[in-house]
């Protein structure tokens, strides 16, 4: 059993949209659930609906993970998409749900900063601690660190992971949890694959120590 299968937050459901229409006007989700239109060109309304809206699940899973808390990741995701509706005319293309993501990120970053700057820990301090714990392994294989986290209880592992510096926790969600490759975890995260790697080993081996702590 895969930590995504044990551990599954509530997804966000923003406001339903409206029936298409010839010339529709799309939705950006708010914090309560209301819809808000705005009215740019068309063809920035269906660049926006078909790459921004079927990410709006996994958007709030990440921000989820990396604010805490269901209404503080409402409020990113609606800068979020705020963000990603100004910028749609931008996206070249490929994986939207990469693209989206990381619009998600670089706003939650901006949001922690501005509201809980004492508790992130900045990329740049743990550079030195993963270039002396890289692990050249296979990642992919089972251990008894996946094993014992796979079968954690929801709770116990969802509170372990909160506790994960910041860098560590995206890494851990983005791969174990929403289950994305390296190649595009290293895409959102601005960061080589390599560091990708040593950041999910590190962060299972943080993980199974809070899990077994008494």
């Amino acid at each position: 059993m895969s930590t995504a299968a044990v551990l599954r937050p509530q997804v966000w459901h923003p406001g339903g949209a409206p029936a298409p229409r010839p010339t529709p006007t799309p939705e950006r989700p708010r914090a309560n659930g209301d819809p808000v239109t705005s009215h740019p060109g068309g063809d920035d309304r269906a660049r926006f609906a078909a790459v921004v809206q079927p990410n709006l699940d996994d958007a709030f899973a990440l921000a989820r993970w990396l604010t805490g808390n269901r209404t503080d990741a409402e409020d990113v995701v609606q800068e979020a998409c705020l963000r990603a509706y100004r910028a749609i005319g931008t996206f070249a293309g490929g994986n939207a749900r990469a693209w989206m993501l990381t619009i998600v990120r670089h706003t939650a970053y901006t949001w922690l900063r501005r509201n809980r700057s004492a508790s992130l820990v900045m990329v740049d301090d743990l550079e030195a601690v993963e270039r002396a714990h890289a692990d050249p392994g296979d990642q992919e294989k089972a251990t008894p660190e996946t094993e014992l986290i796979a079968k954690a209880d929801a709770a116990r592992l969802e509170t372990a992971i909160a506790d994960l510096p910041a860098p560590f926790k995206e890494t851990l969600v983005l791969r174990d949890v929403q289950g994305l490759d390296y190649r595009e975890i290293a895409q959102i995260t601005d960061v080589p694959i390599g560091t990708v790697m040593s950041r999910l080993a590190r962060a299972r081996r943080r993980l199974v120590t809070l899990l077994t702590k008494d």
